[in-house]
């Protein structure tokens, strides 16, 4: 049992930072772990598209003492919608979200996907079964906006909670869990972080128990 002081090795990114201090990952970077066990997915960063929450939880896992190797990813096209997504009120602004067979194959190769897509909820639900469409991975949730299951059920999602109709799947990873409520741009509360992490334990524990 260890006494005292646990001194861990973080791989923060593999590539430069962006603004003061380089606090800010670059789009299509990823910050890989020895073993492949849950991966935090962030938006592109911009102007509104505010990563600070994924390093946050990222960085809370670990202080926690959560002992699963933990990856980040930020997207190369994390910004917009998916091409597939209805058209409310016209064309889409800007780019469309999107996924590199590269990032898709860095996704699947872990146990848990934290899936981080910010306050517009009829973004985060397509962004998310955009990527469970891909990506044969568990996924907890992370948003600003209030998301329950059966808005993502209603897209095809599947979901712990809430299925889809067997002729209406669209997605081969599956929602664990959803934590709502968690502000971009802004540190995640402890209770915030509490939900996340005990969802991701769950979730990890059950994988390995069936290996």
């Amino acid at each position: 049992m260890p006494i005292g002081r646990v001194t861990q090795v973080v791989d923060c990114r593999e590539a430069m930072g962006m603004g003061k201090g380089g606090g800010i990952a670059q789009r299509g970077t990823i910050s890989e772990c020895r073993y492949p066990d849950v991966i935090v997915v962030g938006m592109s960063p911009g102007r509104r598209h505010v990563t600070k929450p994924v390093c946050d939880i990222t960085s809370g896992l670990r202080q926690q003492g959560v002992e699963y190797s933990i990856s980040t990813l930020v997207l190369n096209a994390g910004s917009g919608v998916p091409p597939d997504a209805p058209k409310i009120g016209g064309a889409v602004l800007g780019a469309y979200f999107g996924l590199t067979q590269k990032e898709i194959a860095q996704i699947e190769k872990h146990k848990v996907a934290i899936l981080h897509h910010g306050n517009v909820r009829s973004h985060v639900v397509h962004k998310v079964r955009f990527i469970l469409q891909a990506c044969d991975v568990k996924a907890v949730v992370v948003s600003q906006s209030p998301v329950d299951y059966e808005d993502l059920a209603k897209e095809g999602v599947k979901t712990s909670v809430v299925m889809p109709p067997q002729d209406k799947i669209r997605t081969k990873g599956t929602v664990m869990s959803i934590v709502s409520g968690v502000t971009r741009g802004q540190t995640p509360t402890r209770e915030k972080m509490a939900e996340v992490i005990s969802s991701v334990m769950k979730i990890v524990k059950k994988k390995q128990s069936l290996e």
